[in-house]
């Protein structure tokens, strides 16, 4: 038919696309990770650009230039916090150390967390490269892969971590794929995690018969071509979702099955789908939130993960009294343990 040979086509021109843009960026040394070209000059970093629009595949050839692959070996977690951010982006990752990501154990269970990063473009990807390396050798909690890191490379950056997730965390129980700019109840992560399916799982802020946007204006345009579906399948919105630790495997290898969507979290549905696994709602409707949720430290006692308002804001975490001792933050008789974050049962 008429649409099946566009698809074949399509298909076509994306492979041949990611085999140029894969050997157009050239070789990385393990010195200083700059980009060669053939005759073994220095490429000029302005020459990396995003791929276009909607040609995203995933064709299994990334390696890691920052690595920790012993991390999960030598801590043993119980749950690996994985935080994908911008390689850039140095204060959300320090304000994540200093506050939710300082917790190293909740309720007697290891947690683990690492932040996922591609290549930065442009005329500071030097200068930026230099200072993620001092950083990884400050904490030791950096994971960096050879890929542009873009939005259009979202895709990427999942399969990517979850290709880490299998290959050096075979023995966590459960990983939780977070955005840098969420809050996090690790205590409460862990308590719903303790009582959750250990195969096969997956949840979070569940979406259902969520409409394809056609509208070529939008962020999260689908052109009929690449997905002729009105509606996508059931999936996790990507701001944070969790899965137990046999899926990446599972997932990466139905991705071979899979065209490639640049929509992360849709694409992940659609692996789902796949696998015939559905994603489930977590036990209570009150644990995630797309919307920001005013802060109190009552209101955050309760949930496991919302969106925050702008940088400045969430330095309200540090500046607030959470590390104080104090009364109970509710005002129902809840008993409440003490830690970074109180947390009321």
């Amino acid at each position: 038919s008429e649409g099946a040979e566009c698809h074949r086509v399509l298909h076509a021109l994306h492979l041949v696309f990611f085999i140029i843009t894969l050997f157009g960026m050239g070789r990385l040394t393990s010195q200083n990770f700059r980009p060669l070209n053939a005759n073994g000059s220095w490429q000029n970093s302005a020459q990396f650009k995003s791929p276009g629009g909607y040609l995203v595949e995933y064709p299994y050839r990334y390696h890691f230039i920052i690595n920790e692959p012993t991390k999960c070996q030598q801590q043993k977690p119980f749950v690996v916090l994985v935080v994908p951010v911008a390689p850039h982006n140095r204060a959300d990752r320090d304000i994540i150390r200093r506050t939710w990501g300082s917790e190293s154990s909740a309720l007697d269970k290891v947690v683990t967390l690492v932040f996922l990063l591609g290549l930065r473009s442009g005329e500071e990807a030097e200068k930026i490269q230099d200072q993620l390396l001092e950083e990884s050798k400050e904490h030791g909690d950096l994971i960096q892969s050879n890929f542009l890191d873009c939005y259009k490379n979202l895709t990427i950056k999942t399969m990517v971590m979850l290709e880490w997730l299998d290959a050096y965390c075979p023995s966590a129980a459960y990983a939780m794929k977070i955005d840098s700019d969420m809050f996090l109840n690790v205590p409460n992560l862990v308590r719903m995690l303790t009582k959750a399916p250990k195969r096969n799982y997956m949840t979070g802020l569940v979406e259902r018969g969520a409409g394809v946007h056609r509208d070529p204006s939008s962020k999260w345009y689908m052109p009929a071509e690449l997905y002729p579906h009105e509606e996508y399948p059931r999936y996790a919105l990507g701001l944070g979702y969790v899965l137990s630790l046999d899926l990446p495997k599972k997932l990466v290898e139905a991705s071979r099955h899979v065209s490639a969507l640049y929509l992360e979290d849709v694409y992940l549905g659609l692996c789902m789908q796949h696998l015939g696994i559905p994603p489930t709602d977590p036990p209570s409707v009150g644990y995630f939130y797309v919307f920001p949720v005013e802060y109190s430290r009552c209101a955050y006692s309760k949930l496991i993960a919302t969106t925050t308002h702008q940088h400045a804001d969430r330095i309200s975490w540090e500046l607030s009294d959470l590390k104080l001792s104090g009364p109970e933050l509710c005002a129902e008789n809840n008993v409440c343990s003490e830690g970074w974050l109180y947390t009321c049962s």
